[in-house]
Order: C-alpha cells, then sequence, then structure tokens
C-alpha cells in the first residue's frame, strides 16, 4: 500500500504528483495492467521466452 503524507501548507497537486510517482515506482499500476485479462499459461511463457530472447540480443548487441 503506498501512502503518502500531506505536509503543512503543501498543495494538493504537489501531494497528488508525490502520490503518483511513488505508485508508478512501486509498479501498482503495471501489477493492475497485468491482470486486468485473463492470460493463458502458454502465451505467458511465450512472452517471457520472447523478452528473454530479446534481453540476450541486446546483451550481446552492447558486447560489440
Amino acid at each position: 500500500m503506498t501512502k503518502v503524507m500531506v505536509y503543512e501548507g503543501e498543495s494538493f497537486d504537489n501531494a497528488l504528483r508525490r502520490f503518483r510517482k511513488s505508485v508508478e515506482r512501486a509498479g501498482i499500476l503495471k501489477d493492475v495492467k497485468r491482470h486486468e485479462i485473463y492470460e493463458k499459461p502458454s502465451a505467458k511463457r511465450k512472452r517471457r521466452l520472447i523478452a528473454a530472447r530479446k534481453k540476450e540480443w541486446k546483451r550481446q548487441r552492447e558486447e560489440l
């Protein structure tokens, strides 16, 4: 759970901005979007495999 203390004299906009950054850093929105729809286990495996390949290609390019 993300919490933001609103300081005395702080505007609502500043507190909201800090809250949004906190939520983004915690990865809450990313997790919510991932759970919005059901993903079959085979699709999840395929997505992770593609991501791993992409990461490996990127790492190999940086070595050159």
